[in-house]
């Protein structure tokens, strides 16, 4: 018992200094013993130490995944465990977690990338994974973007979701989304960026491993310019 909160003050430590990312190495070599931690540090008060547990589950899981597969992937069990009605959990951080795994992981990708999917999908006809709480599906739009960063081809698949998605009723959600359609490069959504690209709503977003605040017109234009390959005009 000794051990492992020694080792949870470890990581926590690590997590919330300002060299963490010099520590990543130390929390993969940690193997199977940072999992617990990092699980704990997701639901921490400190933004940034939340999100520096997301990025430490990828590592730790992606090593993981390269030595004993079936250790990844009952994380990757608990995290989709933790999403559904029936846990009596919420699930904070899981979504955000699973797809930067994914995005250290070829094998993770290839298994789960579908239930990263699946909870952005709202499908009235039949019973889904579908994440109506908007906290949550927050970080399962971010996760959607954070795959197409280094894995489009497995992300394209929720273009009609990203769509419907620049049209939610949450800030945070449509900014995500912009994101997301600007990584896949999705002319589709053009028309809906073009009608975002006045609004100075404010988020934040992590990303380059950083919390960076924002506007949905930044997000918007941003995306514009890579689907289209130059800037928006000016009015």
């Amino acid at each position: 018992m000794a051990r492992s909160r020694e080792i949870k003050r470890r990581v926590l430590d690590l997590l919330a200094s300002d060299g963490w990312e010099a520590g990543l190495g130390d929390l993969a070599d940690l193997g199977q013993q940072a999992v617990a931690p990092l699980f704990s540090a997701l639901c921490n008060p400190a933004p940034l130490v939340r999100w520096h547990a997301v990025t430490g589950f990828g590592v730790v899981v992606a090593a993981l995944a390269g030595t004993a597969p079936e250790k990844a992937r009952v994380v990757m069990r608990r995290f989709i465990w933790s999403l559904n009605d029936e846990s009596g959990g919420i699930g904070w951080g899981a979504p955000e977690a699973m797809a930067e795994i994914m995005t250290a992981s070829p094998l993770i990708a290839a298994e789960y990338h579908n239930h990263l999917l699946a909870y952005i999908h709202e499908d009235h006809c039949r019973p889904d994974c579908y994440l109506e709480h908007a906290p949550l599906r927050r970080g399962a739009v971010w996760g959607v973007g954070r795959l197409a960063q280094v894995r489009p081809d497995l992300a394209s698949r929720a273009e009609p979701d990203l769509l419907c998605a620049l049209e939610d009723c949450d800030t945070v959600i449509r900014g995500l989304s912009a994101w997301a359609c600007g990584l896949l490069g999705l002319a589709s959504a053009l028309p809906k960026l073009g009608a975002m690209s006045q609004d100075q709503s404010v988020l934040e977003l992590y990303r380059d491993r950083e919390l960076q605040e924002t506007t949905l017109a930044i997000l918007a234009a941003e995306a514009v310019c890579r689907i289209t390959g130059h800037a928006p005009a000016q009015n």
